[in-house]
This record gives C-alpha cells, sequence and structure tokens, in this order.
C-alpha cells in the first residue's frame, strides 16, 4: 500500500481478561507481523488485571521483540486515582502515549511530547486535526463512524507530517457512560461490580425487541455486535494515503486476522476471499455500514455476494 507499506497496529484490548491470558496473549502477539502494540487499560480503572507498572514492564518485552509501543489512556476519568494514574503514562519518558480524552491532550501538550489521537478523540475535520497538530500529535485514528468520503476530504487537509489510522477489524467502540451496563445487567452497583465483565470476554450482546443483534455492552463501553472489516478496501486506503491499519484484540483469532492482513499488504492474498474467510468464522457477521457512508450495522463489501454464492 502506498510508496511506503502501511503499517499494521494492534490496538489496546478492549475487555476485562485475567492477567495470565493478558500475558499469554501478548507473548504471542510479539511473534506476529504487527509494526504497533497499544497497551493499556482504556475502558475502566476497576479492571485491575494489570497496573501501571505491569504494563510498563510489557510494554519493555515488546519493545525487545522490535515493536513499536504505544501507551493507550483511559476515554473516560472519574477519579483522582484515574488522574494520577494518567499523569504518570503522560510522563513515562519513554513510549509515545495515545490520548483519549482532552485531559491526556492537555498534559502531553504541556510536556512538549509527540502523542496519538485515539478513537476517543472526536476528529471530524482537517481544521480540527491542525489544531490538535499544533498541540503536538503526530497521528490520529479516525473515528469509526466516519465515511470514506469523510476522511478523503480530512486528508486532502491533513497537516504536514500527520500520520492517519484507520481501525479496520474488530467490534466498534461506538460510546462510553459514567453508567457501567453490564453491572445493572446483573442488578448490581457500578462501585461493587464484582468484575462482572470477567465472564464476557468478547462483551455481553445487546438485541433488539425483534431479536436483531444490535450492540454489545463492555462495562460502560458500547460496541458494535458486528465486526467491522474493511479487508476488502485494502487499495481504497491506499489511495487515501492511509498509514496505519488497526486490528483490535479479540479473544480468539486474532492471529489469524494478523496474517489475513500481512499476506494482503505483502500482495499475497486475496483481501475479498480472505476477508470472507475471516467473516464465515463470525458468529454474528461482519460489518462496514459507517465506511459506505451508510448505518454501521450493514454489510455492504463484496465478501456479501462471496458468502451468498457459497450457501
Amino acid at each position: 500500500m502506498s510508496e511506503q507499506q502501511s503499517k499494521l497496529a494492534l490496538g489496546p484490548v478492549l475487555y476485562y481478561w485475567p492477567k495470565e491470558k493478558l500475558l499469554d496473549f501478548y507473548e504471542r502477539m510479539s511473534a506476529t507481523p504487527v509494526d504497533i502494540i497499544y497497551l493499556g487499560e482504556t475502558v475502566c480503572s476497576k479492571r485491575h488485571a494489570m497496573n501501571t507498572a505491569d504494563w510498563l514492564d510489557l510494554a519493555e518485552r515488546m519493545r525487545a521483540a522490535g515493536k513499536e509501543v504505544v501507551l493507550a489512556t483511559m476515554a473516560l476519568l472519574e477519579a483522582e486515582s484515574e488522574l494520577k494514574t494518567l499523569r504518570r503514562l503522560c510522563e513515562n519518558g519513554c513510549f509515545t502515549v495515545e490520548a483519549n480524552d482532552m485531559g491526556a491532550v492537555r498534559l502531553l501538550s504541556e510536556r512538549k511530547t509527540p502523542f496519538v489521537l485515539g478513537t476517543g478523540i472526536n476528529v471530524y475535520s482537517d481544521r480540527t486535526l491542525q489544531f490538535l497538530a499544533g498541540l503536538g500529535a503526530k497521528r490520529w485514528v479516525m473515528p469509526v463512524e466516519l465515511s470514506r468520503t469523510t476522511l478523503a476530504s480530512i486528508q486532502a487537509g491533513r497537516p504536514e507530517g500527520m500520520e492517519t489510522e484507520v481501525f479496520v477489524y474488530g467490534r466498534m467502540p461506538l460510546a462510553y457512560s459514567a453508567r457501567c451496563f453490564t453491572a445493572r445487567h446483573h442488578n448490581l452497583p457500578k462501585d461493587d461490580c464484582q468484575y462482572r465483565c470477567l465472564d464476557y470476554p468478547e462483551g455481553l450482546i445487546l438485541s433488539t425487541r425483534e431479536g436483531l443483534t444490535f450492540l454489545a455492552l463492555n462495562g460502560i463501553q458500547t460496541q458494535s455486535a458486528q465486526t467491522c472489516n474493511l479487508l476488502p478496501e485494502l487499495e481504497e486506503l491506499r489511495e487515501l494515503k492511509v498509514d496505519v491499519l488497526r486490528i483490535s484484540p479479540q479473544p480468539e483469532g486474532t492471529e489469524a486476522v494478523i496474517a489475513a492482513f500481512a499476506a494482503c499488504l505483502r500482495g499475497e492474498g486475496d483481501p475479498v476471499k480472505d476477508a470472507a474467510r475471516l467473516n464465515a468464522a463470525l458468529p454474528l457477521g461482519a460489518c462496514d455500514g459507517y465506511w459506505h457512508g451508510q448505518p454501521g450495522l450493514q454489510q455492504m463489501m463484496e465478501t456479501a455476494l462471496l458468502q451468498e454464492g457459497a450457501a
């Protein structure tokens, strides 16, 4: 893709996994062809499987394995303890930080430290991107709800030196709330949630009254129930000069997803056929509606035709 091939990034784990599962996961990920690995808790500070020291130690190990490491911050902060963690991450002195709220942007800009704008920062225009570049942002992750048309417009006015990253695979992070939906589902108060997110390693599925799978509840985060898969759009992503492709970690099969994207980037795979193969393993199917300017849960790409023909 492009004169310089796009990099593959592994986004932060969005779910609550036990420490042993996290460490095993990243040990396996260190051997995959991803270039960038995002580490850290971005959803809920009550998820204590890994503390800040653990994440920093893991970051050192991933860097020793040849990966570019980025420390991700939380998108919704509500307590002084969370601010202390944020400050420690922003002042780590070794690794780039992904800012997921404007508090992190302020701390990083004051330190004059280049940073990444995560999915928690709403960048909807090139003017916003220009402003944030002036504060020190060096890469931005396009909000998942934006279309390719909007991306093209922003790219046309992208500041010099700014990299663009697009969320290309995974359940999309859509919104955050001060209320914990997983705790409420179990009639538990947020402050005594009993860590029920551990029971849902890829979120709790929410359906409409008509039985349509609609959303996934992940603590205070709301995700898409379907899995976004933009593998067939690699050529268009190339034309739009996207620098980094983000894959969101899954409880199972992340290696296969990475391998498919990496092979297609090398020109050794068929994006449409490989996407159809990945989608066949998804219990709730794939989606790409937002990319095409349609409702996000829709499936517009050619793999839908391939699946229909194979049925």
